[in-house]
């Protein structure tokens, strides 16, 4: 359809506001510079209106007027993105307040003197940006809805004679009353914004201003769960100079921990929910009588507030323990949330596209006549331009595709708050109505008992006298009998063993003050049944999710069993949630400490669910947590230094060399770590230095917080023992090794240094910008030393006597009773299998030199016997058993068992190690 079917000459120009601001400021139009309206333009603008007469009152009033006409033809006609036309609305408003603030004070302090504090200092006032403006996506008719506090209470100066003090109080309510008279007043140039304070403490009822420690008495007793999601978008916007102020980081520490509880928040959905609800029916109610409001772009089902409320209620959720997922605008916080696997790549780009389109329709909506409006019009003649200007021949075409945005985000809403009854039946579905049955909930425990079978009834009757039981709320207290109730049905149709609902009951026990895990099980079928699985499968899963209950929310992903562990996400997400709290000032030691715990018990959880459900293998799951157990090294090693007070250089020249499970790479559930810091730095401090780095490293990794402890730390492998240094220079390390000098390593350190890796070095402390990576060689000196250690010419019966008798005080330390065979430690056990792999590595590995690396005891078994070293078949099959010995001994740890068995069990891998053992140690002696 051609433009002159709408009768005008330009998209632009069929916008009523835009005809209006012609009429009346065609010759204002060239105050304000060419291009896309943003802040430098904008106070340009202001400068000039000011020369021409105008006081600050009709400067910005002219000012919103100009970029909203340049907006205009951006938007419809030059193809604007979102972000040009939020951005402008929103520096508009932050100039506008950042003025009125400056002018404002200026005259009252001109009568009343500056506001004090109780020691005579200055104190702030800061203007808080709520919703669309705290992030930055104010609409082109947006209202502003501010909150104003102020750093203290106390007096004002007053003038010089003593007259005019007024208490802080009175002065910021007068400064909030005199702001909205530049701002929100309708004069004949109109307003430059609405201004709304409903979201102050108390509401319309409150102060207009209130100090700070009255804001935190409010948020922390009187706070409602939808003001959390208010305030999450919330930010200082004004004045200038209050923004980057260092004192605003008291205010942050007030809100934060108000909007983002410690543990997984599902208790919020209930909430938001009711929220939900509200807004629908107040836009039912606005509509009734009236079709033509029915079609609301942002209220309506599918519509932006509903895309707001997806994101919103998974950052609110999960932003506690995941400060990454801390931000405003609501594009940058879909990007994070599918960053974080908590959003579908595809559905976070449909629901970008759909946000990106319904606010490009409400611009437009509101274009058509500078109205606080988000319904579509009912003209032919405005609908058509609305689709024009969206790049549609026709209206059908636009419409087509406004339903199909808005049914896609009803689609994912419905998904995520439990509103479609059939997905609900699918196990989608989070809503607590798909808890049980259809009968009503029990309301006390006698009834509940009533309901379950005799297995659990017994466990539920000792609640009876149970204080936490009994001091839950109404609402906690329906929450857990929905939860038992719903475990019982799964009992009885066998679709869970008893022993797990009996775990269960255990598991939840301890935690019921914490009420967001009984919430997260009740929203989350999937999560409760994968819960009770793991649960019933062994005696340790049970204990470790009873130690870490935060890591269940883990089960809420499919990706969980789908995936492996990858060291680099695993470190990146670090790096962005320590960026996150460097942002807000809180990346204080403790914090820092259970970001790491949290963080590690997550993985550990996601590779012990892997292996329970047969996902991966033993050698797969000592790999995993091998890798991972690196990274804990790594990241905390970069950020204890970082945060060393007496380091001496940007990037320290340190490694750590890791010995035993961690070297070999077959770490284990709870496995400790064997290691050796060693240091290579020719400054006079640096024994110092590195003495109190390491001593702060292993703080770091055993010291028990809130979230737990992360290892314990072995490091009786260092030169001399638990005698020697902590942390030793790489020249002393490398003599000892090397028997160079009068102390040396004995025969069993040798042994040791078979299965050793460096595990971490300078190059994983990236130095600053700009300059070079230094002292890249200590990994390959390390290697080195290894190679010449374990190639060395030794008595090939020196070495087996000392290996053997090795062997025998090890066996003699952990002696079997009866006639049980000991998977690890009898004969023809897997510590039979390591020492023969360390004799043939150190007495063969010169001539035949596929054995020096560090490939584990299975490969090196199968090289040796390619090599010639054992009979045919001796060698894969003493790996083969190796791999089950280590697969019996995995099973029984995780039920918490010693690893026992009849002799008959394993008659067959234990024969094959016995043939291994008399082998090697027979060829010994020839």
């Amino acid at each position: 359809m051609a433009d002159n079917a709408l009768n005008i000459s330009s998209l632009a120009q069929y916008s009523r506001f835009q005809q209006r601001l012609h009429r009346r400021y065609e010759n204002w139009f060239d105050a304000l510079p060419p291009g896309a309206p943003d802040k430098a333009l904008m106070e340009q603008a202001l400068a000039t209106l000011a020369q021409r007469g105008l006081d600050l009152s009709a400067s910005l009033r002219v000012l919103r007027q100009l970029v909203m006409d340049r907006l205009i033809t951006q938007d419809c006609e030059q193809s604007a993105t979102l972000s040009v036309v939020t951005k402008a609305v929103t520096e508009l408003a932050e100039l506008a307040l950042d003025r009125a603030c400056t002018q404002v004070r200026a005259d009252l302090d001109a009568r009343h003197g500056a506001p004090q504090g109780p020691d005579g200092q200055p104190v702030q006032l800061w203007v808080i940006g709520m919703g669309k403006f705290g992030a930055r996506e104010l609409n082109v008719s947006s209202d502003i809805d501010l909150i104003y506090v102020y750093e203290t209470d106390g007096d004002t100066a007053g003038q010089s004679d003593g007259r005019g003090v007024i208490s802080n109080h009175e002065y910021f309510g007068r400064a909030v009353k005199g702001i909205y008279g530049l701002i929100g007043d309708t004069t004949e140039h109109g307003f430059v914004f609405r201004v709304d304070l409903a979201l102050r403490p108390n509401g319309n009822s409150g102060a207009p201003a209130v100090s700070l420690a009255s804001l935190e008495e409010y948020l922390q007793i009187h706070g409602r769960e939808w003001e959390r999601f208010a305030w999450l978008k919330s930010r200082v916007v004004a004045p200038y100079a209050a923004v980057q102020s260092p004192h605003v980081q008291a205010l942050r520490n007030v809100v934060l921990p108000f909007v983002f509880r410690r543990y997984l928040d599902y208790s919020v959905f209930d909430s938001l929910r009711v929220l939900h609800r509200q807004i629908r029916e107040h836009a039912a109610k606005r509509s009734a009588g009236h079709p033509e409001r029915a079609n609301d772009v942002k209220l309506s089902r599918g519509g932006i507030r509903e895309i707001e409320f997806i994101v919103q209620l998974l950052q609110v959720v999960r932003g506690g323990q995941f400060p990454e997922l801390r931000c405003r605008p609501t594009l940058e916080a879909l990007h994070r949330l599918a960053r974080a696997d908590l959003m579908s790549q595809d559905i976070a780009q449909a629901l970008t596209q759909a946000y990106v389109f319904l606010r490009q329709v409400e611009h437009r909506i509101q274009y058509l006549d500078d109205q606080q409006t988000h319904v579509l019009p009912t003209r032919d003649d405005d609908l058509l331009w609305i689709a024009r200007t969206m790049g549609f021949a026709d209206t059908r075409g636009f419409l087509h595709q406004l339903d199909e945005h808005r049914e896609r985000v009803a689609e994912e809403f419905d998904t995520l708050l439990g509103g479609d009854a059939q997905q609900c039946n699918s196990g989608r579905c989070g809503g607590a109505k798909s808890a049980a049955s259809n009968t009503p909930t029990p309301q006390e425990i006698e009834n509940l008992i009533e309901l379950l079978p005799p297995v659990l009834a017994g466990q539920v009757a000792d609640w009876r006298n149970n204080a936490r039981i009994t001091g839950l709320r109404d609402e906690a207290r329906a929450r857990l009998f929905r939860l038992v109730e719903r475990t019982s049905q799964w009992v009885e149709s066998a679709q869970v063993p008893e022993e797990a609902a009996r775990r269960f009951l255990q598991w939840l026990e301890p935690l019921l003050r914490r009420e967001s895990y009984l919430a997260l099980l009740l929203e989350r079928p999937a999560v409760h049944e994968r819960l009770l699985h793991l649960l019933g499968a062994a005696r340790w899963p049970a204990r470790y999710l009873q130690q870490h209950p935060g890591v269940i929310d883990e089960l809420a992903s499919d990706a969980i069993l789908k995936e492996r562990f990858i060291a680099a996400d695993f470190e990146r997400e670090l790096a962005l949630r320590l960026a996150a709290l460097q942002s807000t000032g809180e990346d204080d030691d403790e914090t820092l400490l259970n970001l790491l715990r949290r963080a590690h018990h997550a993985e550990v959880f996601r590779t012990l669910a892997r292996d329970i459900e047969g996902r991966i293998t033993v050698e797969q799951v000592a790999d995993d947590l091998s890798a991972l157990a690196d990274c804990i090294l790594r990241v905390t090693a970069q950020w204890c230094w970082a945060r060393l007070k007496n380091r001496h250089r940007d990037s320290p020249r340190f490694g750590i060399i890791g010995y035993g499970k961690l070297g070999g790479k077959e770490l284990g559930y709870g496995s400790d770590l064997d290691i050796v810091f060693v240091f290579d730095d020719d400054d006079d401090r640096a024994p110092e230095v590195y003495a109190a780095f390491v001593r702060k490293l292993i703080n770091w990794l055993t010291v028990k917080t809130g979230e737990g402890d992360l290892f314990e730390i072995d490091t009786a492998l260092r030169p001399n023992g638990n005698s020697g240094l902590l942390v030793t220079s790489f020249e002393s390390y490398a003599n000892y090794q090397q028997q160079r000098g009068s102390n040396t390593a004995w025969t069993w350190e040798h042994q040791a240094m078979t299965r050793a890796r460096f595990v971490l070095g300078s190059r994983d402390f990236p130095p600053p910008p700009g300059q070079p990576m230094t002292d890249m060689h200590l990994h390959e000196r390390f290697d080195a030393v290894r190679e010449a250690v374990i190639t060395a010419p030794r008595d090939p019966d020196s070495l087996r006597s000392e290996i053997e008798t090795m062997r025998e005080r090890v066996r003699s330390a952990h002696p079997v009773r009866g006639q049980l065979f000991d998977v690890k430690h009898s004969a023809g056990g897997m510590v039979d299998v390591e020492f023969a792999v360390q004799y043939l590595v150190l007495s063969q590995s010169a001539a035949h030199r596929e054995l020096i690396a560090n490939v584990g005891n299975i490969a090196l078994l199968q090289r040796a016997e390619d090599a010639g070293l054992l009979p045919k078949g001796v060698g894969y099959e003493a790996a083969k058993a190796y791999r089950e010995l280590r697969r019996l001994q995995h099973v029984a740890r995780l039920d918490e068992q010693p690893g026992q068995l009849e002799p008959e069990q394993a008659r067959q891998p234990r024969n094959a190690v016995l043939a291994l053992w008399n082998a090697v140690f027979a060829k010994a002696g020839d």
